[in-house]
């Protein structure tokens, strides 16, 4: 049987966001579903973090990139992220909890939580 390889971002990209869940599990969120796709693009994770709805995106890159995992989150990107978020609450909330947007940044080795990011 024939498997697609996958290139190689998207294995780091795949890793990166198995990292970020271990990671945020243990820091104590419920993960309530990942890769939610919409028109507008996709969420990596939506989690909970007690009573609030977190919407998470992760960015990997590897050590000594140009740019960092932090910085690569653009305008545009955010606007992306807010407009599925938005779609996700009209689906399956009438009346939405309070939300955050939370990053993880994965730079090589590093991984950092950037609560409320933007």
């Amino acid at each position: 049987m024939f498997f697609a390889r996958l290139a190689p971002h998207l294995r780091r990209g795949r890793a990166g966001e198995r990292r970020a869940a271990a990671y945020l599990k243990a820091q104590g969120l419920v993960i309530v579903t990942n890769n939610f796709r919409s028109r507008y693009g996709e969420i990596d994770f939506i989690a909970r973090d007690g009573a609030e709805l977190v919407f998470v995106e992760v960015r990997s890159r590897e050590a000594g990139a140009q740019v960092s995992a932090a910085a690569s989150i653009n305008a545009a990107k955010r606007e992306r992220i807010r407009k599925t978020a938005q779609v996700y609450l009209q689906q399956h909330y009438r009346t939405p909890p309070a939300c955050r947007f939370d990053a993880v940044c994965i730079d090589g080795a590093d991984i950092t939580w950037l609560r409320a990011a933007f």
